[in-house]
């Protein structure tokens, strides 16, 4: 394999992959990337000016300040992962094509996601912070959408390009709502090089996202994602397109054949890549949310031991959420502390689930989907239970 050609040939069809699967790739300011090189952390003005005065025909022109703003601006998500093929599971003419197909696998299924999940959380964490929230109401999404996109277009103004991320719940709602049935176009959206069609709403872009992304905070770590303890659902997001300014300063690979390998007899794909959103202040009140009322955990799921024969033993967890919401609560048994291959358990909807004769001797973990209004889940920690001999 020609190394060089090879991983430039592979980075710009895994941007392309980006592009296309991405729900924020649309944000990516190539402009504002290049300020970047060579740099982690750079300065970008944001210029305020005074209105304009009456004209003074013997003083004649008041003067007026202009404020200059420079905000540092620094690159936070430099995320990556070396993956390898065996020698054994790639003949020499498959090598590119098998390749190929994993790595664009890799990308649509592990750095898409995460990287959708970062951008939007920032976002939804902005508006939050800054105050930019409404109450809304799955019954009535298309009230909802029209109260976000007033108080967007209050501060953007009426000919800016606006654009609506929506959650699984508030986009299954606005589908089957009969007052918008009419209401709904299909538009172009460009994303990159890539031209999409997209639902549109009076012409402003309905991007649907899976719930699991839209969240306000997220904990990055090794092997992927998770929502942070103090995190809240995102149900719709509005803002303008160009309001915030998503820079992928480097999206590389690097290709080390089964000789140059040293660890390994085979193929060996370096990924990495290193990006951040960013959103200067003179934008910042044009995002505007609906986020989900607040999970809070009274108590968390523990560890537990109990005797096969033992009456009512239990594992619980109590959470709370905002007046005039409802809690529900979801078990699920699964193989491990990673919470892999979760079963629904449908006797457990309750803040406790019993462990009762069914369960022979032996090790199980559990963890509870908590739900506000039946939406956006919330997951418990996971907790071993162990039964003993009666």
């Amino acid at each position: 394999m020609n190394n060089i050609t090879s991983a430039e040939i592979y980075s710009s069809e895994l941007d392309r992959v980006f592009e296309a699967k991405s729900a924020t790739a649309f944000l990516a300011d190539n402009a504002l990337r290049t300020r970047f090189v060579g740099a982690k952390t750079v300065l970008i003005p944001d210029v305020q000016f005074e209105g304009l005065h009456n004209y003074d025909r013997n003083g004649g022109f008041k003067n007026g300040a202009v404020t200059v703003q420079n905000t540092s601006y620094t690159m936070n998500m430099d995320r990556a992962r070396s993956l390898q093929i065996d020698r054994e599971d790639m003949d020499e003419a498959g090598i590119a094509s098998l390749a190929g197909k994993i790595l664009g696998e890799y990308v649509r299924t592990k750095v898409v996601p995460e990287c959708d999940a970062y951008v939007l959380s920032k976002l939804g964490s902005l508006a939050m912070n800054k105050g930019n929230l409404i109450e809304g109401d799955l019954a009535t999404p298309y009230d909802t959408f029209c109260k976000l996109v007033n108080e967007v277009q209050a501060v953007a103004g009426y000919d800016t390009e606006l654009v609506c991320f929506m959650d699984s719940s508030a986009y299954a709602s606005l589908c089957a709502s009969d007052e918008i049935g009419r209401m709904i176009t299909v538009s172009d959206f460009k994303q990159g090089e890539v031209n999409l069609k997209v639902k549109a709403i009076n012409g402003i872009a309905i991007i649907p996202v899976v719930s699991e992304r839209m969240k306000t905070a997220f904990t990055f770590e090794d092997g992927g994602f998770k929502p942070a303890d103090t995190s809240r659902g995102i149900h719709m997001l509005v803002m303008p397109k160009t309001a915030a300014h998503l820079v992928k300063k480097s999206e590389k690979m690097r290709i080390f054949t089964p000789e140059q390998n040293v660890d390994a007899d085979a193929y060996k794909f370096d990924y990495r890549i290193y990006y951040d959103v960013f959103v200067k202040a003179t934008e910042a009140d044009t995002i505007w949310a609906w986020v989900t009322a607040p999970v809070i955990f009274r108590t968390d799921v523990e560890d537990y031991e109990c005797a096969a024969d033992t009456e009512f033993s239990f594992i619980r967890v109590e959470a709370i959420t905002s007046p005039n919401h409802s809690i529900n609560y979801q078990w699920y048994r699964c193989d491990d502390r990673s919470g892999r291959g979760a079963v629904k358990l449908e006797e457990g909807n309750a803040a406790e689930y019993f462990i009762d004769a069914s369960y022979e001797p032996g090790i199980y973990y559990f963890f509870c989907k908590i739900m506000v209004d039946g939406v956006n889940p919330v997951k418990s920690s996971v907790c071993k239970v162990t039964v003993t001999e009666a």
